[in-house]
């Protein structure tokens, strides 16, 4: 069987090849920070990171997961529920109740987990779930492992939503679910009107944070805060593998009802390990570390506004955002490749999207802008840009 199967495999990967849409990974050979080395030897700027905050190689959760390392050892080699809880996991979850003023925390090995154990254990097929279009690919696996009554409306499209909410009348309870900040493009989901919506209708609301815990919000907790929501949101979930220290783990919190039920009956959470020792360790100096200071986020906003600014100023199609990330459109999907790799030449290291990962000719330059970067780094990108969007025709 598997040499017909090879044969399709090897046509199907030559095709993607030919036409120049093949993904080729980049080795970095060096703590990802705003300034790598990769495997070639070439030392470049890195703008294709979820590193909003530049934690990824900082001393003080190094220092706090060396400590860990020492103290609790390498691994739990158990599941939660038999023994693999430490008092670092209820430290870091108490943490992150706090930080998004919730009532209960629950972790996960990654926040692909925490959109897939959640909807199967609080939803039935009685229920509704009311879905943005643009939703993470995890929150979109998760609502297909459950059975409740689908609905999707357009992106941040409160009309559609609120006839989804009309039609989801006939169910037992609903909930909407969004995305904080849409990862392809950068805007952030109007959560002040989604929570009147759902006032209105009788609906629960629940947010992914991945993209904007850390980023959005003035001290960077979230769309909760930007709007004024913090506590009222029945379910968050989030990452500390973007902004917070770029690790692993995932959590979902909120309403401790809810989070009680998902400690008893969520796949992810009652058949995955527990994360390391460390990684929870190095989790609660974070939250420690954004409760003293809110330096790097005033960073991050002002490197964001400099940098869309000026590419802007430049002639290049930006989407608007609210956000860390700056989606520099091009539309064509190996334009987006070209033009990626003329600017690694240049020692500018992003990436291009193209479809599946967007929407058919919707390719793009995905630029995550992070409190890592110096003024000279957004200059040095920002004159790449400039050079290769001219001799590409992107720009005049």
């Amino acid at each position: 069987m598997y040499n017909n199967f090879q044969s399709y495999l090897q046509t199907t990967l030559k095709e993607i090849e030919e036409a120049g849409l093949y993904k080729n990974e980049r080795v970095i050979v060096s703590p990802q920070r705003a300034a790598i080395k990769v495997s070639t030897g070439k030392d470049v700027l890195n703008f294709c990171a979820n590193n909003y905050l530049g934690l990824s190689d900082n001393q003080e959760l190094i220092d706090a997961a060396k400590k860990a390392l020492d103290e609790r050892g390498f691994g739990m080699s158990s599941v939660r529920f038999i023994c693999g809880t430490q008092d670092l996991h209820k430290e870091l979850e108490q943490k992150i109740a706090e930080f998004f003023g919730t009532e209960d925390t629950i972790l996960y090995a990654a926040c692909f987990d925490a959109n897939g154990g959640v909807f199967e254990p609080l939803f039935t097929e009685e229920d509704a779930i009311i879905s943005d279009a643009l939703n993470h690919a995890s929150i979109i696996d998760g609502v297909r492992l459950c059975k409740a009554k689908r609905y999707r409306y357009s992106n941040a499209n409160m009309e559609e939503l609120e006839e989804c909410l009309k039609q989801a009348q006939a169910q037992r309870y609903r909930v909407i679910v969004t995305d904080g900040v849409f990862s392809m493009d950068g805007n952030v989901c109007p959560l002040d009107q989604i929570h009147a919506l759902a006032e209105k209708y009788n609906a629960m609301v629940m947010v992914d944070e991945s993209h904007s815990a850390g980023v959005v919000g003035q001290t960077g907790r979230g769309t909760t805060e930007l709007h004024n929501l913090r506590g009222k949101i029945e379910i968050i979930t989030g990452t500390l593998g973007k902004a917070f220290g770029g690790a692993i783990g995932g959590f979902t919190t909120g309403k401790k009802e809810i989070i009680a039920m998902l400690r008893q009956r969520s796949r992810p959470y009652l058949f995955s390990n527990s994360i390391p020792p460390m990684v929870a360790a190095a989790g609660c100096a974070m939250f420690d570390m954004m409760a003293r200071t809110n330096e790097l986020q005033d960073k991050l906003h002002a490197n964001t506004e400099y940098f869309v600014a000026q590419m802007k100023a430049a002639g290049f199609d930006i989407k608007p955002t609210q956000s860390a990330i700056c989606a520099v459109m091009l539309y064509d999907a190996k334009l987006s490749q070209q033009m990626a790799e003329k600017l690694l030449d240049e020692g500018i290291y992003v990436v291009g999207f193209y479809y599946p990962v967007v929407p058919k000719d919707q390719a793009r330059i995905r630029v995550q802008i992070s409190a890592g970067h110096e003024r000279e780094h957004l200059d040095k990108a920002i004159a790449a840009f400039t050079k290769i969007g001219k001799e590409l025709g992107v720009i005049k």
